[in-house]
Protein backbone atom coordinates (compact mmCIF):
# COMPACT_ATOMS: atom_id res chain seq x y z
CA UNK A 1 0.00 0.00 0.00
CA UNK A 2 1.41 3.05 -0.60
CA UNK A 3 1.15 6.29 0.65
CA UNK A 4 -1.06 9.17 -1.08
CA UNK A 5 0.44 12.05 0.06
CA UNK A 6 -0.80 14.39 -2.62
CA UNK A 7 -4.34 13.90 -1.38
CA UNK A 8 -3.15 13.48 2.50
CA UNK A 9 -1.93 17.16 2.05
CA UNK A 10 -4.71 18.38 0.94
CA UNK A 11 -7.15 16.96 3.30
CA UNK A 12 -4.64 17.23 6.77
CA UNK A 13 -5.22 21.12 7.09
CA UNK A 14 -8.89 20.48 7.34
CA UNK A 15 -8.48 17.07 10.08
CA UNK A 16 -9.91 19.18 12.91
CA UNK A 17 -11.87 21.68 10.98
CA UNK A 18 -15.49 21.99 11.35
CA UNK A 19 -16.36 21.47 7.90
CA UNK A 20 -17.34 18.17 6.62
CA UNK A 21 -14.57 16.73 4.46
CA UNK A 22 -16.40 14.66 1.43
CA UNK A 23 -14.08 12.62 -0.30
CA UNK A 24 -15.75 11.61 -3.76
CA UNK A 25 -14.24 9.44 -6.84
CA UNK A 26 -15.35 6.79 -9.13
CA UNK A 27 -15.36 3.32 -7.88
CA UNK A 28 -12.39 1.33 -6.11
CA UNK A 29 -10.24 4.19 -6.89
CA UNK A 30 -8.54 3.99 -3.77
CA UNK A 31 -11.01 6.22 -1.26
CA UNK A 32 -11.36 3.46 1.57
CA UNK A 33 -7.28 2.99 1.41
CA UNK A 34 -7.38 7.03 1.96
CA UNK A 35 -9.81 6.73 5.08
CA UNK A 36 -7.10 3.84 6.87
CA UNK A 37 -3.73 6.01 5.96
CA UNK A 38 -6.27 9.57 7.35
CA UNK A 39 -7.10 7.19 10.89
CA UNK A 40 -3.90 6.25 10.75
CA UNK A 41 -2.05 9.84 10.96
CA UNK A 42 -5.26 10.65 13.47
CA UNK A 43 -3.59 8.20 16.00
CA UNK A 44 -0.66 9.53 16.30
CA UNK A 45 -2.57 12.61 18.35
CA UNK A 46 -6.18 11.10 18.90
CA UNK A 47 -7.71 9.00 21.50
CA UNK A 48 -8.09 5.51 19.28
CA UNK A 49 -11.71 5.44 21.22
CA UNK A 50 -12.28 9.21 19.53
CA UNK A 51 -11.87 7.74 16.44
CA UNK A 52 -15.21 5.81 14.86
CA UNK A 53 -15.04 4.44 11.53
CA UNK A 54 -17.57 2.75 9.57
CA UNK A 55 -17.65 1.55 6.06
CA UNK A 56 -21.12 1.01 5.18
CA UNK A 57 -19.90 -1.75 2.96
CA UNK A 58 -19.10 -4.32 5.64
CA UNK A 59 -21.69 -6.61 6.89
CA UNK A 60 -20.74 -5.62 10.41
CA UNK A 61 -22.87 -2.42 9.63
CA UNK A 62 -25.55 -4.14 8.04
CA UNK A 63 -28.32 -2.73 10.77
CA UNK A 64 -27.30 0.57 10.27
CA UNK A 65 -29.93 1.00 7.21
CA UNK A 66 -31.13 4.66 7.64
CA UNK A 67 -30.18 7.94 9.72
CA UNK A 68 -31.79 6.79 12.92
CA UNK A 69 -30.12 3.78 13.13
CA UNK A 70 -26.77 5.68 12.41
CA UNK A 71 -27.13 8.35 14.98
CA UNK A 72 -27.95 5.58 17.60
CA UNK A 73 -25.22 4.42 16.87
CA UNK A 74 -22.56 7.37 16.91
CA UNK A 75 -24.19 8.59 19.66
CA UNK A 76 -23.90 5.85 21.84
CA UNK A 77 -19.97 5.92 21.37
CA UNK A 78 -19.49 9.38 21.88
CA UNK A 79 -18.66 10.03 26.13
CA UNK A 80 -17.94 13.16 26.70
CA UNK A 81 -17.12 16.30 25.25
CA UNK A 82 -13.58 15.96 23.46
CA UNK A 83 -13.89 15.93 19.92
CA UNK A 84 -14.52 12.99 17.90
CA UNK A 85 -13.17 11.60 14.77
CA UNK A 86 -16.24 10.27 12.51
CA UNK A 87 -15.07 8.50 9.22
CA UNK A 88 -18.02 7.19 7.66
CA UNK A 89 -17.12 5.41 3.86
CA UNK A 90 -19.58 4.38 1.52
CA UNK A 91 -22.23 6.40 3.56
CA UNK A 92 -24.60 6.95 0.56
CA UNK A 93 -26.23 3.56 1.25
CA UNK A 94 -27.58 4.68 4.75
CA UNK A 95 -30.97 5.80 3.75
CA UNK A 96 -31.30 9.97 4.35
CA UNK A 97 -27.63 10.07 6.21
CA UNK A 98 -27.73 13.97 5.31
CA UNK A 99 -30.26 13.94 8.36
CA UNK A 100 -27.39 12.39 10.92
CA UNK A 101 -24.54 13.84 9.60
CA UNK A 102 -26.44 17.54 9.68
CA UNK A 103 -27.46 17.10 13.46
CA UNK A 104 -23.84 15.59 14.36
CA UNK A 105 -22.05 18.42 12.97
CA UNK A 106 -24.52 21.27 14.68
CA UNK A 107 -25.11 19.06 17.89
CA UNK A 108 -21.24 17.46 18.88
CA UNK A 109 -17.60 18.31 19.27
CA UNK A 110 -16.94 15.97 15.69
CA UNK A 111 -14.90 16.38 13.02
CA UNK A 112 -16.51 14.70 9.60
CA UNK A 113 -15.40 12.79 6.96
CA UNK A 114 -17.47 10.92 4.51
CA UNK A 115 -16.82 8.81 1.39
CA UNK A 116 -19.15 7.90 -1.88
CA UNK A 117 -18.42 6.41 -5.15
CA UNK A 118 -21.23 8.39 -6.86
CA UNK A 119 -25.08 8.16 -6.41
CA UNK A 120 -26.64 10.95 -4.49
CA UNK A 121 -23.41 11.62 -2.57
CA UNK A 122 -21.76 12.97 -6.09
CA UNK A 123 -25.35 14.40 -7.13
CA UNK A 124 -25.34 18.67 -7.61
CA UNK A 125 -27.32 18.54 -4.86
CA UNK A 126 -24.95 17.77 -2.15
CA UNK A 127 -24.52 21.61 -1.13
CA UNK A 128 -28.70 21.54 -0.31
CA UNK A 129 -28.05 17.72 1.43
CA UNK A 130 -25.01 18.96 4.28
CA UNK A 131 -26.49 22.17 5.32
CA UNK A 132 -23.65 24.56 6.19
CA UNK A 133 -20.32 24.13 4.61
CA UNK A 134 -18.20 21.50 3.21
CA UNK A 135 -15.08 20.87 1.71
CA UNK A 136 -14.61 17.88 -1.51
CA UNK A 137 -11.79 16.38 -2.43
CA UNK A 138 -12.11 14.04 -5.60
CA UNK A 139 -9.61 10.99 -5.55
CA UNK A 140 -8.22 9.45 -8.75
CA UNK A 141 -7.13 5.72 -9.81
CA UNK A 142 -3.35 5.83 -9.57
CA UNK A 143 -1.14 8.54 -11.61
CA UNK A 144 2.05 6.69 -13.46
CA UNK A 145 4.29 8.15 -10.64
CA UNK A 146 2.08 6.15 -8.23
CA UNK A 147 2.71 3.11 -10.60
CA UNK A 148 6.11 3.22 -10.37
CA UNK A 149 5.92 3.21 -6.55
CA UNK A 150 3.96 0.01 -6.53
CA UNK A 151 6.10 -2.10 -9.42
CA UNK A 152 9.46 -0.74 -7.99
CA UNK A 153 11.04 -1.06 -11.51
CA UNK A 154 12.86 0.55 -13.70
CA UNK A 155 12.17 0.00 -17.18
CA UNK A 156 9.74 2.93 -17.54
CA UNK A 157 8.89 3.35 -20.78
CA UNK A 158 7.52 -0.36 -20.55
CA UNK A 159 5.30 0.53 -17.38
CA UNK A 160 3.60 3.26 -19.06
CA UNK A 161 2.81 1.44 -21.92
CA UNK A 162 1.18 -0.87 -19.36
CA UNK A 163 -0.69 2.11 -17.56
CA UNK A 164 -1.91 3.32 -20.96
CA UNK A 165 -3.13 0.24 -21.64
CA UNK A 166 -4.71 -0.80 -18.56
CA UNK A 167 -4.92 2.51 -16.39
CA UNK A 168 -4.54 2.81 -12.63
CA UNK A 169 -7.60 1.30 -10.94
CA UNK A 170 -5.16 0.02 -7.62
CA UNK A 171 -6.48 -3.67 -7.42
CA UNK A 172 -5.52 -4.70 -11.34
CA UNK A 173 -2.26 -4.73 -9.96
CA UNK A 174 -2.61 -7.64 -8.11
CA UNK A 175 -3.14 -9.45 -11.31
CA UNK A 176 -0.33 -10.21 -13.92
CA UNK A 177 -2.54 -11.94 -16.82
CA UNK A 178 -4.15 -9.45 -19.50
CA UNK A 179 -7.08 -11.97 -19.19
CA UNK A 180 -7.63 -11.35 -15.24
CA UNK A 181 -7.03 -7.82 -15.26
CA UNK A 182 -10.00 -7.54 -17.78
CA UNK A 183 -12.03 -9.77 -15.91
CA UNK A 184 -11.64 -7.19 -13.02
CA UNK A 185 -11.74 -3.58 -14.64
CA UNK A 186 -15.33 -5.35 -16.56
CA UNK A 187 -16.71 -6.14 -13.13
CA UNK A 188 -15.79 -2.96 -11.83
CA UNK A 189 -17.38 -1.06 -15.24
CA UNK A 190 -20.29 -3.07 -14.69
CA UNK A 191 -20.81 -2.22 -10.95
CA UNK A 192 -20.55 1.88 -12.10
CA UNK A 193 -23.16 1.28 -15.27
CA UNK A 194 -25.91 -0.83 -13.44
CA UNK A 195 -25.49 0.91 -9.80
CA UNK A 196 -24.27 4.23 -10.81
CA UNK A 197 -26.09 5.00 -13.79
CA UNK A 198 -29.06 2.61 -14.83
CA UNK A 199 -30.34 2.03 -11.33
CA UNK A 200 -30.25 5.45 -10.59
CA UNK A 201 -30.90 7.52 -13.44
CA UNK A 202 -33.80 4.54 -14.14
CA UNK A 203 -32.79 4.38 -18.17
CA UNK A 204 -35.08 2.09 -19.84
CA UNK A 205 -33.51 2.11 -23.28
CA UNK A 206 -29.98 0.32 -21.74
CA UNK A 207 -28.80 -0.88 -25.49
CA UNK A 208 -29.14 2.48 -26.60
CA UNK A 209 -27.09 3.92 -23.44
CA UNK A 210 -24.07 1.02 -24.15
CA UNK A 211 -23.92 2.66 -27.57
CA UNK A 212 -23.51 5.61 -26.86
CA UNK A 213 -20.84 4.55 -23.59
CA UNK A 214 -18.99 2.82 -26.29
CA UNK A 215 -18.40 5.31 -28.46
CA UNK A 216 -17.35 8.01 -25.82
CA UNK A 217 -15.27 5.52 -24.08
CA UNK A 218 -13.60 4.37 -27.73
CA UNK A 219 -12.92 7.79 -28.76
CA UNK A 220 -11.62 9.81 -25.42
CA UNK A 221 -9.73 13.38 -25.95
CA UNK A 222 -12.12 14.32 -28.84
CA UNK A 223 -14.39 17.38 -29.80
CA UNK A 224 -17.58 15.94 -29.40
CA UNK A 225 -20.63 16.42 -31.72
CA UNK A 226 -24.22 15.65 -30.43
CA UNK A 227 -25.26 16.40 -34.04
CA UNK A 228 -22.82 13.66 -35.31
CA UNK A 229 -23.79 11.00 -33.33
CA UNK A 230 -27.60 11.77 -33.81
CA UNK A 231 -26.27 11.63 -37.63
CA UNK A 232 -24.88 8.02 -37.29
CA UNK A 233 -27.42 6.82 -35.38
CA UNK A 234 -29.98 7.94 -38.19
CA UNK A 235 -27.28 6.52 -41.26
CA UNK A 236 -25.86 3.63 -39.85
CA UNK A 237 -28.37 2.16 -37.46
CA UNK A 238 -32.03 3.80 -38.90
CA UNK A 239 -32.85 4.92 -35.27
CA UNK A 240 -34.31 8.64 -34.41
CA UNK A 241 -32.34 9.89 -30.85
CA UNK A 242 -32.54 13.30 -29.86
CA UNK A 243 -29.48 15.60 -28.74
CA UNK A 244 -31.10 16.15 -25.47
CA UNK A 245 -31.13 12.10 -24.63
CA UNK A 246 -27.22 12.57 -25.50
CA UNK A 247 -26.55 15.16 -23.72
CA UNK A 248 -28.79 13.61 -20.78
CA UNK A 249 -26.58 10.47 -20.83
CA UNK A 250 -23.47 11.96 -21.20
CA UNK A 251 -24.41 13.75 -18.24
CA UNK A 252 -25.23 10.40 -16.17
CA UNK A 253 -21.32 9.08 -17.08
CA UNK A 254 -19.88 12.79 -15.58
CA UNK A 255 -22.09 12.18 -12.40
CA UNK A 256 -20.74 8.35 -11.73
CA UNK A 257 -17.19 9.77 -12.92
CA UNK A 258 -16.58 7.42 -15.85
CA UNK A 259 -16.10 10.63 -17.58
CA UNK A 260 -14.96 14.64 -17.78
CA UNK A 261 -16.52 17.15 -19.98
CA UNK A 262 -13.84 19.36 -20.31
CA UNK A 263 -15.17 22.99 -21.86
CA UNK A 264 -13.42 24.85 -24.63
CA UNK A 265 -11.97 28.18 -24.29
CA UNK A 266 -11.72 30.99 -26.75
CA UNK A 267 -8.65 32.23 -26.24
CA UNK A 268 -8.93 35.81 -27.58
CA UNK A 269 -12.69 36.40 -26.93
CA UNK A 270 -12.02 35.10 -23.06
CA UNK A 271 -14.73 33.18 -23.14
CA UNK A 272 -15.93 29.57 -22.38
CA UNK A 273 -17.65 28.26 -26.21
CA UNK A 274 -20.74 26.31 -24.94
CA UNK A 275 -22.21 23.43 -27.44
CA UNK A 276 -19.27 21.31 -28.05
CA UNK A 277 -16.87 19.44 -25.55
CA UNK A 278 -14.27 17.34 -25.43
CA UNK A 279 -14.57 13.95 -22.77
CA UNK A 280 -11.79 12.19 -21.25
CA UNK A 281 -11.89 9.11 -19.11
CA UNK A 282 -11.07 8.98 -15.72
CA UNK A 283 -9.21 5.63 -16.35
CA UNK A 284 -8.00 4.26 -19.76
CA UNK A 285 -7.94 0.65 -18.39
CA UNK A 286 -11.99 0.86 -18.38
CA UNK A 287 -12.13 2.41 -21.71
CA UNK A 288 -10.06 -0.64 -23.15
CA UNK A 289 -12.40 -3.38 -22.24
CA UNK A 290 -14.84 -1.63 -24.36
CA UNK A 291 -12.20 -1.04 -26.96
CA UNK A 292 -12.08 -4.70 -28.59
CA UNK A 293 -11.39 -4.28 -32.28
CA UNK A 294 -10.82 -0.46 -33.04
CA UNK A 295 -7.43 0.65 -33.74
CA UNK A 296 -5.33 2.02 -30.55
CA UNK A 297 -5.52 5.89 -30.94
CA UNK A 298 -2.33 6.54 -29.07
CA UNK A 299 -1.92 10.43 -29.12
CA UNK A 300 -5.39 10.51 -27.87
CA UNK A 301 -4.38 8.32 -24.87
CA UNK A 302 -1.30 10.57 -24.16
CA UNK A 303 -3.32 13.42 -24.36
CA UNK A 304 -6.29 11.68 -21.60
CA UNK A 305 -2.94 11.32 -19.28
CA UNK A 306 -1.83 14.83 -19.44
CA UNK A 307 -5.36 15.87 -18.74
CA UNK A 308 -5.77 13.41 -15.54
CA UNK A 309 -2.11 14.13 -14.12
CA UNK A 310 -3.09 18.15 -14.76
CA UNK A 311 -6.14 17.47 -12.85
CA UNK A 312 -3.83 15.54 -10.13
CA UNK A 313 -1.95 18.63 -9.77
CA UNK A 314 -4.56 20.93 -8.83
CA UNK A 315 -4.89 22.69 -12.25
CA UNK A 316 -8.51 24.06 -13.60
CA UNK A 317 -7.96 22.56 -17.28
CA UNK A 318 -9.82 23.77 -20.39
CA UNK A 319 -9.52 23.26 -23.79
CA UNK A 320 -7.94 26.37 -25.93
CA UNK A 321 -9.97 27.57 -28.79
CA UNK A 322 -8.25 30.11 -31.34
CA UNK A 323 -9.54 30.80 -34.74
CA UNK A 324 -7.81 28.54 -36.82
CA UNK A 325 -6.16 25.89 -34.15
CA UNK A 326 -6.51 24.64 -30.51
CA UNK A 327 -4.31 24.41 -27.77
CA UNK A 328 -4.79 21.00 -26.40
CA UNK A 329 -4.75 22.32 -22.37
CA UNK A 330 -5.18 25.95 -20.93
CA UNK A 331 -3.67 24.81 -16.97
CA UNK A 332 -4.92 27.38 -14.29
CA UNK A 333 -3.53 27.08 -10.91
CA UNK A 334 -3.01 30.25 -8.04
CA UNK A 335 -4.03 32.75 -10.79
CA UNK A 336 -1.27 31.50 -12.85
CA UNK A 337 -1.58 29.71 -16.32
CA UNK A 338 0.38 26.89 -18.66
CA UNK A 339 -0.55 26.02 -22.02
CA UNK A 340 0.09 22.23 -23.06
CA UNK A 341 0.34 20.50 -26.65
CA UNK A 342 0.45 16.85 -26.72
CA UNK A 343 0.71 14.34 -29.27
CA UNK A 344 2.64 10.83 -29.37
CA UNK A 345 5.53 11.59 -31.58
CA UNK A 346 6.95 14.78 -33.66
CA UNK A 347 10.45 12.89 -34.66
CA UNK A 348 12.07 15.00 -37.70
CA UNK A 349 8.75 15.28 -39.22
CA UNK A 350 8.27 19.35 -40.25
CA UNK A 351 4.36 19.15 -40.37
CA UNK A 352 3.92 17.57 -37.08
CA UNK A 353 6.63 19.82 -35.48
CA UNK A 354 5.44 22.96 -36.68
CA UNK A 355 1.73 21.76 -35.76
CA UNK A 356 2.73 21.53 -32.14
CA UNK A 357 5.05 24.20 -31.69
CA UNK A 358 3.80 26.52 -34.29
CA UNK A 359 -0.35 27.24 -32.80
CA UNK A 360 1.95 29.07 -30.29
CA UNK A 361 2.55 32.10 -32.66
CA UNK A 362 -0.86 32.92 -32.20
CA UNK A 363 -0.47 33.54 -28.41
CA UNK A 364 1.30 36.99 -27.20
CA UNK A 365 1.30 36.37 -23.68
CA UNK A 366 4.25 35.38 -21.45
CA UNK A 367 3.05 31.94 -20.01
CA UNK A 368 4.49 29.08 -20.02
CA UNK A 369 4.11 27.13 -23.22
CA UNK A 370 4.50 23.11 -23.13
CA UNK A 371 4.84 20.53 -25.71
CA UNK A 372 4.37 16.76 -24.39
CA UNK A 373 5.48 13.69 -26.28
CA UNK A 374 7.26 10.28 -26.51
CA UNK A 375 10.54 12.00 -28.29
CA UNK A 376 13.35 11.37 -26.45
CA UNK A 377 15.26 14.09 -27.69
CA UNK A 378 14.39 18.10 -26.22
CA UNK A 379 12.97 19.59 -29.62
CA UNK A 380 12.36 23.11 -27.27
CA UNK A 381 12.85 25.58 -29.47
CA UNK A 382 11.48 29.67 -29.79
CA UNK A 383 10.86 29.61 -26.02
CA UNK A 384 8.90 27.00 -25.61
CA UNK A 385 9.28 24.19 -23.68
CA UNK A 386 9.43 20.51 -25.30
CA UNK A 387 8.99 17.50 -22.67
CA UNK A 388 9.16 13.79 -22.81
CA UNK A 389 5.68 12.66 -21.36
CA UNK A 390 7.36 9.91 -19.17
CA UNK A 391 9.78 12.46 -17.51
CA UNK A 392 7.47 14.60 -17.14
CA UNK A 393 5.16 12.66 -15.29
CA UNK A 394 7.73 11.84 -12.90
CA UNK A 395 9.50 14.95 -12.30
CA UNK A 396 8.21 15.48 -9.48
CA UNK A 397 8.68 11.85 -8.11
CA UNK A 398 12.64 12.17 -9.02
Amino acid sequence: MIERENYLKEIRPFYDENLIKVITGIRRCGKSILLEQIIHELKKKVKEDHIIYINFEDVEYSDIVDFKDLNTYVVNLIKDKEKYYLLFDEVQLVEKWEKTINSLKATKNVSIFITGSNSNLLSGDLSTLLSGRYVKFRIQPFMFSEVCKIKKQKNYEDMFFDYLKWGGMPQRFRFEGEKEIRTYLSDIYESIVMKDIIKRFKIKDIDLFNRIMEYIMTTPSQIFSAENLVNYFKQDNNRAISKETIYNYLEYMCSALLISKVDRYDVRGKRILNGKYKYYLTDLGLGRIMNVSKKEQLGAYLENVVYNELIYRGYDVKIGSLENGEIDFIALKDGKKEYYQVCFQIGDNDKINEREFGVYKKIIDNYPKYVISMDKFDLSQDGIIHKNIINWLLENNK
